[in-house]
């Protein structure tokens, strides 16, 4: 098969390594790619809102099928578009990708089929808000309603924190038409964890959990940021919890889609915080996660495409997907300045002195033959082994041996899991 993918991170740089893996796939492209995809892909220079570009290509091409990866091209409706010209995609339509392009929608989704989330209150006019603000106290959690490239969600230890955070969002726009509304919810205190699933309609198929890091720093400190590393499996958090969140949340969230006359087909990503008082939902996402996508592919042993290939034939049921016993921990290396400003253009070395790592890249390009950096995050190192501490040194190791100028990552990934 001729297959085209659709986005530029590092989640697209492993979707098509794993897919590479397949004796089905002839040739893969990807639109727009990065300097990465373009060592195993042809890299096509289409941006991922450009539907009629890309449709145009796909039947000029002899294209078999379109993989998206991306959240804003889904919540747009990408799928619905190229569907529309009988094109074969993996992914969920528009009226399904609201899950993760509206937190108020998905609030309220959860609320009405009394899915474990915290408690909140949605608000369109801003003096409405303060006034909850002030009523509620810190710490709290302020979201944008719409989609902000991982960065509308600030959880506010101060008053003053979110105060700044709702004038960002609704006065001053920070985030566009996401901040028309926000949700304000209880701060909730736990481990997270990330599950997702392969899922058509009512069927899901959970994939193998792992753990994001938010936050810039070590320790959780700083800025939340689209990710600074992952890992999996996650050995401390029985698996008990694991099945008791898919029983009471990722399949009743599917059941309660279709019900909505919503049916969601694709990747289910599911952000949880395992509170005193039970397992809860952060969040919804309506694709794979970035970094997670870096540590759960890896672990992948069935055929990527046989998967995605039949959730969109409707056989998903069918499919016995396998996990490896195998660990992996991916370290984010970040531009200086991220998620704040950052430079572009500067050089990326020592990418062939990676011993055993695999290196996904996110923000990076080709300029004039030589891999520069054209990215928050640059790259994803993962290392896997037998165990996450063997895993994480491994990706460690690596991680040092790669410079750009003004490099920064976190030092403390997977700890969690080794306490």
């Amino acid at each position: 098969m001729r297959i085209l993918v659709i986005g530029r991170g590092g989640r697209e740089h492993a979707i098509i390594w794993s897919l590479k893996k397949s004796d089905k796939v002839k040739e893969i492209f990807c639109a727009p790619g990065n300097g990465g995809i373009a060592s195993i892909a042809e890299c096509v220079d289409i941006l991922e809102d450009q539907f009629e570009e890309i449709s145009q290509f796909v039947l000029e091409n002899d294209i078999n099928f379109v993989v998206v990866g991306p959240d804003d091209p889904l919540a747009a409706g990408i799928v619905d578009f190229l569907e529309a010209k009988n094109i074969l995609v993996y992914g969920p339509r528009k009226n399904a990708a609201i899950i993760e392009g509206s937190k108020v929608f998905t609030k309220n989704l959860l609320k009405k089929y009394n899915i474990p989330t915290a408690a909140y209150e949605t608000f369109e006019n801003y003096d409405e808000a303060i006034a909850y603000l002030h009523k509620q106290g810190a710490p709290i959690v302020i979201k944008a309603d719409g989609l902000a490239a991982g960065k509308g969600v600030i959880v506010a230890h101060s008053l003053e924190e979110a105060e700044k955070a709702l004038k960002d969002i609704m006065v001053d726009k920070v985030f566009g038409t996401a901040g028309t509304q926000v949700v304000i919810e209880e701060f909730l205190q736990g481990q997270e964890m990330s599950l997702l699933a392969f899922v058509d309609g009512n069927v899901v198929r959970p994939m193998t959990p792992s753990q994001d890091h938010k936050p810039i720093f070590d320790n959780d400190l700083g800025p939340n940021t689209g990710g600074m590393g992952t890992y999996s499996p996650l050995p401390h958090i029985p698996q008990s919890i694991i099945d008791e969140a898919i029983a009471t949340i990722l399949k009743p969230t599917a059941e309660a889609m279709v019900k909505e006359g919503r049916p969601f087909r694709g990747v289910l990503y599911a952000g949880l915080i395992l509170t005193a008082t039970g397992t809860k939902t952060i969040e919804f996402n309506a694709r794979f996660g970035d970094p997670e996508t870096q540590v759960i592919l890896p672990r992948l042993e069935t055929d990527l495409l046989d998967i995605f290939l039949a959730t969109v034939n409707g056989r998903l049921e069918e499919m016995d997907i396998q996990w490896s016993n195998e660990a992996a921990v991916c370290v984010i290396l970040a531009s200086d300045g991220y998620p704040g400003t950052y430079p572009k253009n500067l050089p990326i070395t020592g990418l062939n002195d990676v011993e055993e790592s695999l290196v996904f890249h996110a923000g990076t390009a080709l300029k004039d033959g030589q891999l520069v950096t054209n990215g928050g995050r640059v790259l994803g190192v993962v290392g896997r082994g037998t165990t996450i501490k063997e895993a994480r040194e491994q990706a460690y190791r690596d991680a040092e041996r790669i410079y750009f100028e003004g490099k920064q990552y976190r030092t403390d990934i997977a700890m969690k899991a080794l306490v």
